[in-house]
């Protein structure tokens, strides 16, 4: 199916593992000419991917100096700027983009190279909450469609949190209509009592070759997520969280909607649950989706917060990855000397990606995923279970820019969670719900004596791992 016909040119920023497992997606779904599509990357990786589909490559790294006299020959009114890239400031792209009249959509919210780790900023300065207050600052301007952080997870996970509060509402006898606005949603969420929302993930995609000593190993960006890693630890903080982390700091700007603590995220681990994997030890990876819903999620009264939930990342990661970061942050978070992206050589498993919403009057309910290895290279070449799940979330996320050419720019909490999901769907392997008792109080004290808030398992403080 074509879902759209688009009369512009493309230029796709990055080739890496999201940049190859896509562009299949949008030569079957998007209908325009392989003519009218470049590839602009800073190495040789996709090489023979784009060759197999006759696409041009520049291979030209993007710097502050040069990115304009690059991309601006190749971009016009009506053209697309796919940023796929890291190391390339998103907001100096986003402003290119809409100078010259051309759509526009990213993954993540990147700073120029260095931006992640540099020790001349502070923590805060540093963090997703201050890159995305830099993004959201466009929010509101006419002028052509920006999408903002559209992948899985920021991205997908947001129209799988509406979908998974209609279908509580709907479980729990809640008489509500779909809302049609921010504040409607919200106080959806709020009727229902929704106090924490995990982006809970499990992947168990394994390979027939093991990691080896002084290699990273990870099913998806490795740059990526070393970069997310060693930044500090965020989350949204909820109205009903009753004591701040002794490690933890508030942002003294913008909208308040989130805290990060003094140490990195893939050094932080929490507490969640997926319904293949049951209970697991996940890390609090900063991700621009933690900041975004609880931001989204917020009613307010009196001009002040009421009512907002815990959100953020629980990413359990394949097991190769995890040695991987142990290893890492044993090396003082220093990049291994080789990486290595798992993709022909994984022999089985599966990416269980979901929202867990928990503190309703039905406990707790994931709601998402659930893609094998084998699904995702019988639907699209180039992917293995977890890019598919991103590669997906980018195609949708174009097709409704191509529909909406005048949105200005969004965050993927605006976008209509339907017609997303509608895109989407095809891709996603198993999308299931299921309801749990699970608490993160469930089995504490055991082996050994905690210090634990029994009077709402809900805190964060039961949920993070100490």
């Amino acid at each position: 199916m074509k879902h759209v016909a688009f009369a512009g040119r493309l230029v796709m920023l990055g080739c890496g593992s999201i940049g190859q497992g896509v562009l299949p997606l949008i030569l079957r779904h998007i209908d325009m000419p392989t003519g009218r599509i470049a590839i602009v990357t800073a190495d040789e990786r996709g090489a023979d991917v784009a060759a197999e589909h006759g696409i041009r490559r520049i291979v030209t790294p993007l710097t502050r100096a040069n990115y304009r006299a690059v991309l601006a020959p190749l971009l016009g009114p009506g053209d697309f700027l796919l940023n796929l890239s890291v190391d390339v400031a998103s907001v100096a792209l986003i402003n290119l983009a809409r100078e010259v009249g051309a759509l526009y959509l990213d993954t993540c919210i990147e700073p120029w190279a260095g931006g992640y780790t540099d020790p001349s900023l502070t923590p805060s300065q540093r963090s997703n909450y201050a890159l995305r207050e830099s993004a959201v600052a466009l929010c509101g301007q006419p002028g052509p469609t920006a999408v903002l952080t559209h992948g899985a997870n920021p991205g997908l996970v947001s129209h799988l949190l509406k979908q998974a509060l209609l279908n509580v509402a709907r479980d729990t006898g809640l008489e509500a209509p779909t809302p049609a606005t921010r504040a409607a949603w919200a106080l959806l969420a709020e009727r229902l009592g929704i106090k924490s929302i995990h982006i809970a993930e499990r992947d168990t995609q394994s390979a027939s070759r093991p990691k080896q000593q002084d290699e990273f190993v990870n099913t998806w960006s490795i740059d990526g997520f070393v970069g997310e890693g060693c930044q500090p630890a965020e989350l949204g903080w909820g109205t009903h969280e009753r004591a701040l982390p002794a490690d933890a700091r508030r942002h003294e700007f913008g909208c308040d909607a989130a805290i990060y603590l003094l140490r990195p995220g893939a050094g932080t681990r929490v507490r969640s649950w997926t319904p293949l994997e049951g209970p697991f030890h996940g890390f609090l990876v900063t991700h621009n989706e933690a900041i975004s819903i609880a931001d989204y999620f917020t009613t307010f009264e009196a001009g002040k917060p009421r009512w907002r939930p815990t959100v953020h990342y629980a990413y359990h990661p394949c097991d190769d990855a995890v040695l991987s970061l142990h290893e890492l942050a044993g090396k003082n978070w220093r990049l291994q000397s080789r990486q290595r992206l798992m993709m022909d050589e994984i022999t089985h498993g599966i990416d269980e990606l979901g929202v867990l919403l928990m503190g309703h009057a039905r406990g707790a309910y994931w709601y998402g995923s659930q893609l094998s290895i084998a699904q995702a290279r019988q639907l699209v070449p180039h992917n293995n279970a977890t890019s598919l799940q991103v590669t997906a979330a980018v195609l949708a996320g174009m097709v409704w820019a191509i529909e909406n050419p005048r949105a200005g720019v969004l965050e993927a909490d605006a976008l209509d969670h339907v017609r997303i999901m509608e895109i989407c769907r095809p891709y996603l392997g198993d999308v299931v719900g299921a309801y749990t008792r699970w608490t993160p109080l469930a089995d504490r004290g055991r082996l050994f004596p905690e210090d634990v808030d029994t009077d709402d398992p809900w805190q964060f403080r039961n949920v993070r791992v100490t």
